[in-house]
């Protein structure tokens, strides 16, 4: 995959001090879109993750803290339980994220 192809992420993370959790929580949710607690959609190149990732490290203590991000396959296969993401009759899409957006619930019923 090249720097600069645009793909769907994972973005997970696990903060141990509640006041750096609020602080990461601030700013990620202006870059991606929040999936369940601590877990985000992000939509960017393998070069945009990195500078993404460059900037929450300033938010994180890397004894005490976690941050993930795993890349979702083109066609991921997705199954999940409950209640959605998004409130009734919201609809989400995105170009360049194909299927991924399902992980949001994006045809709330």
């Amino acid at each position: 995959m090249a720097l600069n192809e645009r793909r769907a992420w994972i973005i997970a993370y696990d903060i141990r001090c509640p006041r750096r959790l609020s602080r990461l929580h601030r700013y990620i949710k202006r870059e991606a879109v929040p999936v369940q607690y601590s877990i985000y959609l992000y939509e960017g190149s393998a070069g945009d993750l990195g500078g993404l990732l460059m900037n929450l490290r300033g938010y994180i203590d890397d004894d005490e803290d976690d941050v993930r991000a795993y890349p979702i396959p083109r066609n991921p296969e997705i199954h999940h339980l409950g209640i959605g993401s998004l409130p009734p009759g919201a609809l989400l899409h995105s170009a360049d994220m194909g299927d991924a957006v399902s992980l949001l619930g994006a045809t709330a019923e």
